[in-house]
This record gives structure tokens, C-alpha cells and sequence, in this order.
């Protein structure tokens, strides 16, 4: 059954059904049914919860040094993280 479906990609499947469900929606609207009883209110405080969440989490993805030793210790681990680099491209050019 879901053959059909194979070349298709995922975000088009998503963004085609996110699409019938608004049609869906819009249609239960005209009829008198009110299926997403949402005021602009709590979907407003639902973005912005989510938006402080995304923020929230890339905030702390990243290694955030502040100290001057923190600093420090990164420029060390990339110095060591490209010598390691280079020693393995060294050890494939010798193959």
C-alpha cells in the first residue's frame, strides 16, 4: 500500500498532511463544528513557550566559555582534535 509513496519525501508527506488536516478543519468550520477550539491567545502562548524552548536548548547545545581559562581550553582541544586529524590523513596517504 505504501509503496506509492516510496520516492516521496518526508517532508512532503508532512507538509500534504498538514494540509488535509487544515482543509479538514476548514470545512468542519463551515459545517458548525469547531474542532481546534484554540483562541489566538493560547496558540500566541504556545509559539512563544516552544520558541523559548528552541532557545533554551541552542543556548546550552553549544560549549559557551566565559572564563578566560575556558578559552583557554578550547584553543588546546582544537589544537589537539587537528593534530589528530592530520595524523590520520597522514596514515591514509601512507596506505
Amino acid at each position: 500500500m505504501f509503496e506509492k509513496f516510496k520516492g516521496i519525501s518526508k517532508g512532503a508527506l508532512i507538509r500534504g498532511g498538514l494540509l488535509v488536516l487544515a482543509l479538514l478543519n476548514s470545512a468542519l468550520q463551515l459545517a458548525g463544528y469547531d474542532v481546534l477550539p484554540f483562541t489566538e491567545e493560547d496558540v500566541e502562548t504556545v509559539i512563544t513557550v516552544v520558541f523559548n524552548f528552541i532557545a533554551m536548548g541552542a543556548a546550552y547545545w553549544k560549549n559557551n566559555s566565559l572564563t578566560k581559562e575556558a578559552k583557554q581550553a578550547d584553543e588546546e582541544m582544537k589544537a589537539k582534535k587537528a593534530k589528530k586529524k592530520a595524523l590520520k590523513k597522514a596514515q591514509k596517504g601512507r596506505r
